[in-house]
């Protein structure tokens, strides 16, 4: 058993340029992994997943930016995350910032 912040021998880096964006779902994990090491904010989910142009992805994901009780008062915030087609991170930025418990507009 490895522990917390140790890599279990025999997984492969997230760095490594072996890796190839397969689809949908693996962009998705590949845009809320990268963007989770770098503003270190907690991942709520993906809520659009697109192809890019140049064959790479841009993919929506919502953080949870500042935690408070009741939860549905916490600020959560969407970020555009665009990934090349090997899923290396290429650039990100904030697109939106709300309440958990507000309604969409």
């Amino acid at each position: 058993m490895t522990e917390p912040g140790e890599r279990r021998r025999g997984t492969r880096s997230t760095t490594t340029r072996e890796r190839s964006v397969r689809g949908a779902r693996d962009a998705a994990e590949h845009a809320a992994d990268a963007l989770s090491e770098l503003i270190r904010h907690r991942v709520e989910g993906v809520s659009a997943v697109c192809r890019s142009e140049d064959e790479g992805w841009v993919v929506n994901v919502d953080v949870l930016e500042v935690a408070r009780i009741p939860d549905t008062t916490s600020l959560l915030a969407t970020y555009e995350v665009e990934l090349d087609p090997s899923g290396d991170l290429l650039q990100y930025r904030r697109v939106a910032r709300y309440r958990r418990g507000a309604q969409d507009q």
